[in-house]
């Protein structure tokens, strides 16, 4: 149960009686709960959420955050809104969208954590002959599972060099993300679209001799001069198995939101475990060294995005006006 069912279980039924009746085991009694929404198993978010719920409930006891799998920003973010779920992995292109109501009204869940930039690329077998994006049109391109944000994020990409994702490709929506390499490997797919350092999808690849295809300069330009809200990102070498040179693309940070109502006092906690933590998170998951609360005021898009409680926080420790 998350905190938010747990808060009006108590108010009905009394503190002693909940603990007894909800049956946790003695070493979680006293905790706070805390429901975390990441993606389909084989992508990028279910290996963070293991990392950060594991790196905070060590660095604050009180803390019992539980990570699961979704479909990713698509079931996340309406999860979030309705008090479903009190934090979910939101990729950076879907938070875009849905703070500035593209598809519909702005959402009202707020950023708790800038938890890594994402730049966007494609990954081929190292025996395949294309070389630029265009070199994959009409090809068979699997471009992720069908709820997560980085399929967002190549549909800016592919529009700002003139593409179309789903006329100028045959594309591929993975039910779960963790099968793309695998369709690239044996043919199936020509190339698979992902995003981020330590991405899953690309070291399979790349330990398998894959290559990187990404926007060239040209292109990116055209991408931010369409999309200003993309970022110039570096993917530098060696972030991946056999990566000899660095790369840049274009992306935005992902976050994990907390629902609108999720109180001040656990959102302060929680920023203020993450700050503990840092070091930790970022031996744990190499790509989640990125994750650290000096980090937050300056990825989110403006700063009334942000938790109250998790801007308190900020202002305590000198990195929020």
């Amino acid at each position: 149960m998350h905190i938010a069912g747990r808060r009006n279980f108590l108010k009905h039924c009394g503190a002693g009686a909940a603990v007894a009746s909800l049956g946790l085991p003695a070493w979680a009694q006293g905790k706070t709960t805390v429901d975390f929404g990441t993606a389909t198993p084989g992508g990028g978010f279910p290996v963070y959420g293991d990392a950060y719920a594991g790196a905070l409930n060590e660095a604050d006891p009180t803390l019992q955050i539980r990570p699961r799998n979704t479909k990713g920003s698509a079931e996340n973010i309406p999860a979030l809104e309705a008090s479903k779920m009190d934090i979910g992995l939101v990729q950076g292109e879907a938070a875009h969208e849905a703070f500035s109501g593209i598809g519909g009204a702005p959402i009202k869940a707020k950023i708790l954590v800038a938890i890594y930039s994402s730049p966007g690329m494609f990954v081929v077998r190292g025996d395949s002959p294309a070389k630029r994006i265009a070199d994959l049109k009409g090809q068979p391109v699997a471009f992720g599972a069908a709820g997560s944000g980085l399929v967002i994020l190549s549909r800016y990409v592919l529009d700002g060099i003139g593409l179309k994702q789903d006329s100028d490709f045959k594309a591929i929506y993975l039910e779960r993300a963790g099968d793309g390499p695998a369709m690239v490997k044996d043919g199936r797919a020509a190339a698979l679209w992902g995003g981020g350092l330590g991405w899953p999808g690309f070291t399979a690849m790349m330990s398998d001799g894959g290559r990187f295809i990404a926007p060239t300069e040209e292109e990116i330009a055209a991408i931010r001069a369409k999309h200003s809200f993309l970022k110039r990102l570096t993917i530098p070498a060696g972030s991946y198995p056999n990566q000899k040179e660095d790369l840049v693309s274009v992306g935005s940070w992902s976050f994990v939101l907390a629902r609108p109502d999720l109180p001040d006092e656990l959102a302060y906690r929680l920023t203020r475990a993450l700050h503990k933590a840092e070091d930790k998170l970022g031996a744990r998951l190499a790509q989640a060294r990125e994750s650290r609360v000096a980090n937050i005021y300056g990825a989110a898009p403006q700063p009334d995005m942000i938790h109250p409680g998790a801007l308190r926080y900020l202002r305590e420790i000198g990195v929020a006006a």
